[in-house]
Order: C-alpha cells, then sequence, then structure tokens
C-alpha cells in the first residue's frame, strides 16, 4: 500500500532510534543503516492503519532483522582476516543514541561493543533493548517473540556476561584527553617503562585491518609486550607514511563514549584506537584500521570543525 506523507514522516521520525539499536546489536554503521532501509520496506508494504502501535512495531521488524543478519555475520567472520571489531564511532555520531544514563553510555561504549558478540542473538537483543533503551520487558517478549519472564532470565544473564567481561570505569571528555595525552607522551618517550605504568598487567592491544591494512592476527598480551608494540606504532618513519599515503596526524578524541586516537591523513581518518580504562590502568587497547569501518568517522570529521592542533605527526 502506498504510504502518506504522514506515514513517511512517522517512519522518519523514529530512524534514528531504529538505526542507534541496530548498530549496537550488527556493530557497523552500514549495517545498521541498511537494517533501517529494509524496516521502512516493510513500512511500505505494510497497512499501516491496521497497525496499532507503529513504534512497536517498527522496532519488532528491526530488531527480527538484525537478529537474522546476525546469523549470517556470525558465519562470514569466521573467514574475516585477522580479528574482528566493530566498528567505532567518533562523539557526536546521532548514532551512538541516548546517553541521558550511565546505563545508556556504557551500553554503546567500545568494550561493550567487544563483550557483546560472546553473548547468543537473544541475548544481546534483550540487552540492548533493556539497558539502552529502557524497553520493558512485556514489549521485549512480545518483539522476540518469548515469554515476558524469559526476557528477564535473558537479561539477567546476559547483564551477568558483560559485567564479568568488562573493567571499564566512566570518565568525562576532560580524563579522557588527558589519559590519551599521557598514553601518547609514553608512546613516544622512547622508553618502554613509562608504556608500562599506564597499563594493567594483563593489559591486551588488537588490531582489525580486514586484510586491507596491515594488523596483526594474534592480539599482543601483557604490559610489556603492548608497551613494545605501541612505542612501534607511535614512532614516525617513511615505511608509515608509504602505507597510509602520508603523514598522519594524530588526535585525541573520544569514541563510543570513551577516550581514542585518531589518526588523520589529509582529512581522512585512517585509524582509531579506542583506550578501554579500569580502575587499575588501561585494560586494552583496540585499533581499528580497516578502510570500510572508518568511512562514517571520516564523514564526521570532515563535518567538524577542528581547531586544535594534533598532538603528533607520524
Amino acid at each position: 500500500m502506498a504510504l502518506i506523507m504522514s506515514d513517511v514522516d512517522r517512519f522518519e521520525a523514529a530512524r534514528p532510534r531504529l538505526e542507534a539499536i541496530a548498530y549496537r546489536l550488527l556493530g557497523s554503521s552500514s549495517e545498521a543503516e541498511d537494517a533501517a532501509q529494509e524496516t521502512f520496506l516493510r513500512w511500505q508494504a505494510a497497512d499501516v492503519e491496521r497497525i496499532e502501535v507503529p513504534e512497536a512495531w517498527l522496532t519488532k521488524v528491526l530488531t527480527n532483522y538484525c537478529l537474522n543478519q546476525l546469523t549470517s555475520a556470525r558465519a562470514r567472520r569466521e573467514s574475516y582476516v585477522g580479528q574482528w571489531l566493530p566498528e567505532p564511532l567518533l562523539a557526536g555520531d546521532p548514532m551512538l543514541g541516548p546517553a541521558d544514563t550511565a546505563e545508556q553510555r556504557d551500553s554503546v561504549s567500545y568494550a561493550v561493543l567487544v563483550l557483546l558478540e560472546r553473548l547468543s542473538s537473544n541475548e544481546r537483543a534483550v540487552y540492548v533493548l533493556r539497558e539502552a533503551f529502557d524497553y520493558p520487558h512485556r514489549e521485549i517478549a512480545e518483539i522476540l517473540d518469548i515469554t515476558e519472564a524469559a526476557s528477564q532470565q535473558i537479561y539477567h544473564r546476559a547483564k551477568k556476561h558483560v559485567a564479568d567481561g568488562k573493567a571499564r570505569t566512566e570518565i568525562d571528555d576532560a580524563t579522557a584527553r588527558r589519559i590519551v595525552e599521557e598514553f601518547l607522551a609514553a608512546a613516544t618517550s622512547g622508553r618502554t617503562e613509562p608504556l608500562v605504568r599506564l597499563l594493567t598487567q594483563d593489559a591486551v592491544s588488537v588490531g582489525d585491518g580486514g586484510g586491507k591494512v596491515p594488523a596483526r592476527a594474534k592480539a599482543f598480551e601483557g604490559a610489556l609486550a603492548v608497551a613494545t608494540f605501541m612505542r612501534g606504532l607511535f614512532k614516525p618513519s617513511k615505511a608509515k607514511r608509504n602505507i597510509l599515503g602520508g603523514a598522519a596526524e594524530i588526535y585525541a578524541t573520544t569514541a563510543n563514549g570513551g577516550p581514542a586516537i585518531v589518526a588523520v591523513v589529509d582529512g581522512r581518518v585512517v585509524g582509531i584506537t579506542c583506550l578501554e580504562v579500569g580502575p587499575d590502568g588501561i585494560v586494552a587497547l583496540r585499533n581499528q584500521v580497516n578502510p570500510d569501518k572508518l568511512v562514517r568517522a571520516t564523514e564526521l570529521w570532515a563535518a567538524t570543525d577542528h581547531e586544535e592542533s594534533p598532538l603528533l605527526t607520524l
């Protein structure tokens, strides 16, 4: 059935929320946009006048589409070259969704997105809908075609899994910038010891190049191994400039609500390193250098004024 303008407007009003849900479920902005568009096509084909609660209907369609995508995505990731990491989103990206509560901010943190990969599809959906968007279990049960009791059980199980694997502490933007500045100062000091002091003993570093940019397939584990790698990573060299297509300017920023380092070459984001910080120091560094997962970050970076000077040029 043909939609009238008010029906289109109603969907467009819901699109940001739908994309924010889909991003948390899929870990990809382009896949989140595709999920929202597929939902629109199904909305367009539906008898809208018979849908009693359009927002609930749209959420159900989108969520179930994402669950199907998760099943095929996990199969694709078995043949993915190297480590797979979610796509990071820079501060100000509307796809990050609501950030009014600590739970909402935490639900889109990079550390939590990585942990969500370990959950079953239903656990992931229940956690996202409840934790990030405050859906009551009654509505979640209707969306997923499960009982309300099952929704509650799944949520508690998912929340425990996430809590058990998360060392992150909530920090404000000023603290995030200070952490990045201290880290870069240590990384460029010419010595390993200052970096080791900033890291926890069991710190890890993981890189995602998607087979398109060099990235080690196996994670670096332990403070000394991570510190040694990071010293080399942030050391200027002609080889790096050849790989990146020019000199990279290094900035302190936030991504997914946490401290991050962004590398930019001629206005193009070529790398984002997300720092997971716990009470005892930096727990993990996750380096996203797959160009396919930096397109949206580049678009946002280009559309934003950057008055500050780079902290470092490689």
